[in-house]
């Protein structure tokens, strides 16, 4: 009888102006360079063929880059789309987004601005990316809550609502910023059993 044991089957790590997968570094800009100019690096790195990717607000920036980053060479194309849910939690929720939004209010308010001022968007932007369409939640923690977010995962796999997640902490404020994404699959070869202190092993950079 399945007990809803999952594997961590990948990471990814994005902080310091630096991009990790798997542990290995995998892009670096001088720490001098602001978010805006690192965000755009990283994408002319590993992606560069979606144009949509410049309307988005940074912290979609940096979950969809995330995710094309972990997902790239190991896509999760072997799972129904229905089956492959997206969690994730951060500090600020858009508040980074709805600042800026609420100073363009000052002269003409920007409706580029304000389709980013729900955290869950760079859900949105992931899920449209790759196809997926599972289970997805957004929650707002003052940290990353690891033990919560393997509970309410593996809660999710033991329903059968999922056969594989994204999920992680995707955070932005201003210049401050870090991702820890994850890929967790019910069948894993090799990957880190699906717990707390393995997420916490996956980002040690």
């Amino acid at each position: 009888m399945y007990n809803g044991e999952a594997y961590i089957t990948g990471s990814c790590v994005i902080r310091d102006n630096r991009v990790y997968r798997d542990g290995e570094l995998l892009l670096e800009t001088p720490r001098e360079l602001e978010l805006p100019e690192f965000l755009r690096a990283g994408y002319d790195h590993f992606s560069g063929q979606y144009p949509k990717f410049h309307k988005m607000d940074p912290l979609s920036k940096l979950g969809w880059l995330a995710a094309e980053v972990l997902l790239k060479e190991t896509p999760l194309n072997g799972y129904p789309r229905e089956s492959v849910g997206l969690i994730l939690a951060n500090k600020s929720a858009s508040l980074d987004t709805d600042l800026r939004y609420y100073d363009s209010v000052k002269d003409i308010a920007s409706p580029a601005l304000f389709v980013y001022t729900l955290p869950n968007i760079v859900m949105g932007e992931i899920s449209i990316r790759h196809g997926f369409k599972g289970e997805n939640a957004f929650f707002t923690t003052d940290v990353f809550d690891r033990e919560f977010m393997v509970g309410y995962i593996s809660q999710l796999f033991l329903e059968k609502a999922v056969s594989a997640c994204l999920c992680g902490w995707v955070e932005v404020m201003g210049p401050a910023y870090e991702v820890m994404l994850y890929k967790v699959e019910r069948a894993g070869d090799g990957g880190l059993v699906f717990n707390a202190d393995n997420l916490q092993k996956a980002a040690s950079i």
